[in-house]
Order: C-alpha cells, then structure tokens, then sequence
C-alpha cells in the first residue's frame, strides 16, 4: 500500500470514528423502530419522521427527505424496511450535493487571486480558533505561504490561544494584543500577505452575537479596512459552529447570516456528540456549503467535508 493510500485510510477511519456515537445512535433508532417490519408504510415513514427530527437533522429538512422516500415508496410500490437505510443514504447524499458538488478528493488550494482572504467568524466556545490552526496546518501541508491574524482583541488570552496554534503550524502571526483595534489588526494581516507574496490570510475576529448590529459594524469595518489592501477582500467569510449543541448552531447559523454573508460553514466536535445529523439540516437549509468537519482534538484532525463520505460513515459502510 502506497503512502497516498495509507493516508487516505486513515483519513476515512478517523471520519468513521468521529461520526460514531451519531451513528451508532441514528441506527440504534432505526433499528428499534423497525423491527420485525418487512415493508415501509405510513406508520414507517412518521416512525422515520420522528428518528430524523431526534437525530437534529432538522424539521424542514426532514421534512424534504420524507416526501423523497414518499415518492420512491409511490414509485416502486412495495419497498421493504431493508431497502430503507440505502434509500435514506441515496436520498440525504442526493440532498446534500444539490447545494453544492463535492470538492475534489485531493485537496488543491488554488486560488484565482494571491493572498487569498479568508474570514473566520463564530461565537465564543465553537472552536473558531483551533479550527484556524488547524486550516493554516492544512494549507501549509499542501505547499502553501499562509499567514493568521489575530483579530479577536476583545476576548482574554484569545491573542495568545491563537499564537500557539501559530506555532503548532509553523506559519507567522500577526497580532498587537488584547483590546487593540481589530480593524488595524486586519489591516496589518492583509499587508503583510501582500509584503511576503503570501498565498493565503486567515483572520480570527470576535466571538460575539450580542448585538446583530454592532457585529455588523465591527465586521464590515475589517471588511472595509481589508479591501483598501487588496481588491475584493474578504474572499472567504467562513462561520465556525459547535456541532454538539445541536439545533443551537443551527440558530447561530441563521443569526450570522442574516448580518454577514457566509461563504462557508466548518462544523467542529462531531467527535464527541450523537448530533451529527445537524450537519445536514445546516448544509441544506442554509444553502451554504459545509467545507471543513471535526473529527478530533490532533491539528491533522480537520477534514475537508465530502458529502458522500460523510453520509456513507453517518449509515456504515455495511448499511
């Protein structure tokens, strides 16, 4: 087995096992509900209704997924409960690539334009500043010149959680300590990427939503401050959310987007809950890509998501 195929495996084993309790406890479900049934019926479909909803999928999005397996059960005329778990795997993938196609396998980093903006957003708690220690190892594995900024000046030692996570990468950061003016730090970190002909900037700012409005005026001021350096600047504005609180992030999602225009969605701590499923009902009802997942506390232990994948480690490769 080749060095590329070790790695690959080992990528899909840590996904199987970061997904496990979600998994072991939508099959559970499934499993308890339909036993000794042999054919899906009404009774079947609101039995599911009610497994997808516990699992935090989320209600619209069930919802879209019932009336999906309605129409196969219509269609087909007799499907049985076995012939379920692949109709459910068939169906949320379908769902899920909709929204957006799968990102090739092997990871890239192209950019159309050098240094590449990236905005890191979330509230405090989420893992929005491992998540970009951990990006900034991902990105420096595949060749590039990256660079952080610490933006998040309000929240104690935030500066300094971000420097370690700096140095774990090995790339630089650029800060000026708690309380400065996040504005000029952003400022400083887009300079910079240009100075060193950088391929790539993520800035952290802070994990506050106590007021729709002044996160608004604090975001577009970074954002007005980073486009005088480089034209079009944010590229990116990625939103960090806590998979593990469930239908919470799902409210935190909404709450973001409806001041800041997300580009992206990173779901962490998928490791250590039974809530997977909000992966799912986040991707889908806010038509915004998911494209990094969780699966663990290492710094390689950031995934970028791919939908097959995820939905065949949610179900089991046997399911």
């Amino acid at each position: 087995m080749g060095i590329f195929e070790k790695l690959g495996l080992k990528k899909e084993e840590k996904l199987e096992k970061g997904v496990e309790k979600s998994r072991d406890g939508l099959l559970g479900k499934l499993g308890k509900a339909f036993v000794g049934k042999d054919k899906v019926d009404a009774a079947t479909l609101d039995d599911l209704e009610d497994i997808l909803i516990t699992s935090d999928v989320g209600v619209k999005t069930t919802i879209e997924i019932i009336n999906r397996i309605e129409a196969r059960v219509a269609r087909d005329k007799f499907i049985t409960q076995g012939d379920l778990q692949a109709i459910l795997r068939e169906e949320i993938s379908g769902l899920l690539i909709e929204n957006s196609p799968d990102r090739p396998a092997e990871f890239t980093a192209d950019f159309d334009k050098k240094p590449h903006i990236v905005l890191v957003v979330g509230v405090n708690g989420v893992g929005k500043t491992t998540s970009i220690g951990k990006l900034a190892y991902l990105y420096k594995k595949a060749g590039k010149d990256v660079v952080l900024g610490a933006a998040d000046t309000f929240r104690a030692a935030a500066v300094d959680q971000l420097e370690i996570w700096s140095e774990r990468a090995g790339v630089p950061l650029i800060q000026q300590g708690q309380n400065a003016d996040p504005a000029a730090v952003a400022y400083d970190t887009v300079s910079s990427a240009v100075a060193k002909k950088s391929d790539i900037a993520f800035i952290d700012t802070a994990g506050r939503l106590h007021n729709k409005t002044s996160l608004m005026n604090e975001l577009g001021k970074i954002k007005r401050v980073m486009g005088k350096v480089v034209e079009g600047a944010p590229h990116e504005i990625l939103l960090v959310l806590d998979a593990s609180t469930g239908q919470n992030a799902m409210q935190q999602a909404r709450a973001f987007t409806d001041v800041v225009d997300i580009t992206g969605l990173i779901l962490t701590k998928l490791d250590g809950t039974a809530k997977g499923g909000i992966v799912i009902g986040i991707s889908n009802e806010l038509q915004v890509p998911v494209k990094y997942i969780g699966v663990g506390e290492q710094i390689e232990d950031l995934q970028i998501f791919e939908k097959t994948a995820f939905v065949n480690a949610l179900f089991g490769k046997n399911g």
